[in-house]
């Protein structure tokens, strides 16, 4: 089961969908034209049941195979919002909308799924059911929670679910995953110090809040150095320091602190919590200020389950002749989320010698597209047979 000659045959369509996707991005759950743009192409394709407005704006449509002998239910998923960054690719289709871009290929992955639903629902060449999910609010937004409080898992009996992402670096079109722990947990924190506020000239009649600030910063660093296990990943990251005031002659009243926890097991995600709750108050209060922090948990760790992995790679191994072993990746994905509800993996197509992901020059490489479509399709085909 190669890249299938209809996806090949699809590529000029496909491409044109991905390119007007690009040129349109919307963020978050505001993604009312993509996921109007779906759910329409997904009822012209036959689709047994189209639903929008799942998980706020997320879109999910029923295919039914030719037989259902054993009751089987697999979901794909693809994410569908962009992010706020102003594109520098200058492609003819580069983004219309100033300050949004889909910088992180999810146009690439809609058109993927689209163009993988629009196979399954002509052949329908399987013993089952699948579920097409787009969802909005990957980047960000927990929008995979938000559809599965929604009744995603039970509402359509999804009993195993598979999801996909573009992977610059990697070959055009080949295929990398792990099992296990894959996507980093993605926490929060913001941490305001209260000092007194005064002239420079006279540090004695204040109480500086940088100064506590700096070595908190210093500190924190601490956590993953002497704290955690050395063998686990962790990173504690300080990604922005914001004072009161930017006067060179004053010693401001306060300072903001921001940044990101990423870990890859629940204990170890549990310590660096905690040791900055500890931190915090105690080291800035030594330095005579005052200290407060917001602590805010955001993705939980994506977790691939052993048996869909194994599955998951032996497809990709049919589509391009080899599964590479993908490393760790501290990013974060709500995939995690659909994980948790349900057993699946989540794999990595190559989308080649590209920008990164996130970078304004970034673009999604369209030669993938054949690639994707055929594992999505290999994935029903092979996960639910028909039978002669």
């Amino acid at each position: 089961m190669p890249v299938r000659n209809r996806f090949a045959e699809m590529l000029p369509e496909l491409t044109a969908w991905r390119r007007d996707f690009h040129e349109n991005p919307e963020l978050l759950f505001d993604v009312h034209r993509t996921a109007g743009l779906v759910a329409e192409r997904l009822r012209a394709f036959g689709c047994d049941e189209v639903v929008e407005g799942v998980g706020r704006t997320g879109v999910v449509a029923v295919i039914r195979g030719r037989a259902d002998s054993t009751g089987k239910v697999v979901g794909l998923r693809a994410d569908m919002d962009a992010l706020p960054i102003a594109e520098a690719t200058g492609a003819p289709h580069a983004s219309k909308v100033p300050g949004k871009m889909h910088a992180c290929g999810h146009d690439g992955h809609t058109v993927m799924l689209l163009g993988a639903a629009k196979y399954l629902a002509e052949t329908r060449n399987f013993d089952g059911t699948v579920v097409v999910i787009f969802q909005p609010a990957e980047e960000g937004g927990a929008g995979g929670k938000v559809m599965c409080d929604d009744g995603l898992m039970t509402r359509w009996g999804i009993q195993e679910v598979y999801g996909m992402h573009n992977m610059p670096g990697l070959p055009l079109g080949q295929f990398a995953i792990r099992e296990g722990a894959f996507f980093a947990a993605t926490d929060e924190f913001t941490i305001r110090i209260e000092g007194k506020g005064g002239h420079a000239a006279k540090p004695h009649d204040s109480v500086d809040p940088t100064v506590a600030a700096a070595h908190l910063v210093t500190a924190l660093q601490t956590i993953t150095s002497r704290n955690a296990d050395p063998v686990k990943q962790l990173v504690v990251s300080v990604t922005s320091f914001t004072t009161s005031s930017t006067a060179y002659n004053v010693i401001p009243q306060s300072v903001e602190l921001r940044g990101t926890v990423r870990s890859l097991d629940a204990d170890t995600r549990a310590l660096a919590e905690a040791r900055m709750k500890e931190m915090v108050p105690g080291l800035v209060s030594a330095l005579g200020a005052r200290a407060s922090m917001d602590f805010k948990r955001g993705y939980p760790v994506m977790v691939n389950h052993p048996e869909q992995t194994d599955f998951a790679a032996e497809v990709a191994r049919e589509v391009a002749g080899t599964c590479l072993p993908a490393p760790l990746v501290m990013g974060g994905e709500d995939f995690a989320f659909l994980l948790e509800e349900r057993p699946g993996a989540y794999i990595l197509v190559g989308n080649g010698d590209t920008a990164m992901v996130h970078h304004p020059a970034y673009d999604f490489d369209d030669n993938a597209i054949p690639a994707g479509c055929s594992w999505w399709a290999g994935i029903v085909e092979r996960r639910m047979p028909l039978v002669a």
